[in-house]
């Protein structure tokens, strides 16, 4: 064999090597796991809990973002933070997308991200701190703590092409909204429980007008309307001005079982809500969550715990971003290939 060929033959194994290990699986990948980071960065889920913590003290909607943030990346095909991914000149991002109208304070998971950053360079995923933050999130809103696990990594693409057949619009059918969780294992009272999360937050306008203009629907409570319709005086509203009614006026700041006692009232704001507790399927689960706070807690735990393992990349799938907004690549051709 000839210098030329020795070189070439060479670099093909350098190449083949070094190359390895992202298309191979590794063999020891643990998958998720209690406590990931144990010994790789043990600090990280205090940190994390710490900077929700002082983040909700200062800005209480936070809470809201982050408990939105694991259902709308959880579960379109991954929980890889993939939601996180700024637009480019080749894809549009999740976040940008109808579905995803609303989403905000992405800057404070950036805040998260640097504060681990500082501890543990490289080591913590963006896809983990979404997930840890909105289960310390779901705590801070009065919610149960749920013992989640870690491992996950990062995607290296938007998902916003596909969006629309995983994540059930808040005015579709109960019956595509029950399809979808079923779709990822989550059953009928693990998907009554997990819109329990309309508990909290607020709705646009620009979701509701429809079932106030031209004419109220007639199933709403009267006495909601006339609320509705203060909150919501145009029948075309300007998304910019961030016309909203909560969802509930009760305990607009607390993830309880309030949702379903107003969902039995008809004071529900959405299509969805007025169906999840009409629908013979869910009705029954519905009314048990009405009474019993213990019961919605333990079916919300169960279906997050159920989300929020959705598909993960581990191992040596993905990547561990520097930035939840950037491809650690930052777009190169190189990370196309994996």
């Amino acid at each position: 064999m000839g210098a030329k060929a020795l070189f070439f033959f060479a670099l093909l194994s350098f190449l083949a090597v070094s190359l390895r290990p992202a298309f191979a699986e590794d063999e020891e990948d643990p998958g998720l796991i209690m406590n990931f980071y144990r010994d790789t960065c043990p600090q990280a889920e205090d940190i994390i809990r710490e900077q929700v913590k002082l983040l909700y003290k200062r800005h209480k909607n936070t809470a809201f973002s982050w408990l939105r943030n694991i259902f709308h990346d959880c579960a379109v095909q991954s929980c890889d933070a993939s939601l996180l991914l700024d637009s480019t000149r080749r894809t549009l991002s999740e976040k940008e997308t109808d579905r995803s109208f609303g989403l905000r304070n992405f800057r404070y998971l950036d805040t998260i991200k640097e504060a681990v950053e500082r501890e543990c360079p490289g080591v913590v995923s963006c896809a983990d701190i979404l997930v840890l933050s909105a289960r310390d999130g779901i705590v801070a809103l009065g919610g149960p703590h749920i013992p989640l696990k870690t491992g996950r990594r990062d995607g290296r693409k938007s998902r916003a092409d596909v969006i629309e057949q995983y994540l059930p619009d808040h005015n579709e059918s109960i019956t595509v909204v029950l399809e979808r969780f079923a779709a990822i294992g989550i059953d009928t009272p693990g998907g009554v429980a997990l819109l329990g999360a309309h508990s909290v937050g607020r709705t646009h306008c620009v979701k509701l007008v429809h079932r106030l203009y031209p004419e109220v629907d007639p199933v709403l409570n009267p006495d909601h309307v006339e609320h509705m319709l203060h909150k919501c005086p145009d029948s075309i509203p300007d998304p910019k001005a961030v016309q909203y009614v909560r969802n509930d006026r009760g305990t607009p700041m607390i993830l309880d079982n309030n949702y379903y006692r107003n969902i039995l009232d008809n004071k529900g704001l959405l299509i969805v809500d007025h169906q999840l507790a009409t629908d013979k399927r869910t009705k029954p689960y519905v009314k048990k969550m009405a009474k019993s706070q213990d019961y919605f807690f333990k079916e919300f735990a169960r279906a997050i715990t159920i989300l929020s393992e959705n598909n993960p990349l581990t191992g040596t799938k993905g990547e561990i971003r520097k930035q939840c907004n950037a491809l650690h690549f930052h777009g190169s051709e190189t990370s196309l290939l994996f």
